[in-house]
């Protein structure tokens, strides 16, 4: 049942994200940028062929390569290893989730698409898939320090 859960979770999340990428192909792209909040926020398409903050430009095969291997492996724990607990369940989710919609962006376009721009500060373009990663990440950590305060009790 987990297993089944987990891939539709990701399959949602994975096309939510492809349907944002193709939204702003569609919509954006064409006429640069589109403003969402006056000063504040505005979605602007932007081919990223590196990671985050554009780390690793031009190294598409190596970052699909990476990414590849991570998720590969994070679904392995998450079917065989089993996560301890829900928060840890949803954080590899969300991660996985994220890896995949960009991996597919690096595998079929040659990069990824960014659109979320902030415009009250320097910061880097970035995507829903980026999004998923970060709130992952987060919630990963999260959980590994519930577990470690638990363990210590």
């Amino acid at each position: 049942m987990l297993i089944t859960i987990t891939l539709v979770m990701v399959a949602l999340l994975v096309g939510l994200d492809q349907l944002t990428k193709y939204l702003v192909i569609t919509n954006v792209k064409p006429v640069d940028a589109v403003p969402v909040l006056d000063n504040i926020l505005q979605f602007r398409y932007v081919e990223n062929t590196g990671a985050a903050f554009s780390i690793l430009s031009e190294k598409t095969w190596l970052l699909s390569l990476i990414t590849g291997v991570l998720i590969v492996g994070a679904l392995l724990y998450l079917f065989i290893k089993k996560p301890k607990n829900k928060l840890e369940c949803a954080s590899i989710i969300l991660v996985v989730s994220g890896g995949l919609g960009n991996l597919i962006d690096r595998i079929f376009r040659g990069y990824v698409v960014d659109f979320i721009e902030y415009l009250f500060m320097e910061y880097a373009v970035y995507n829903f898939a980026d999004i998923l990663v970060t709130i992952g990440a987060i919630l990963l950590v999260i959980s590994i320090f519930l577990d470690k305060g638990e363990a210590d009790a």
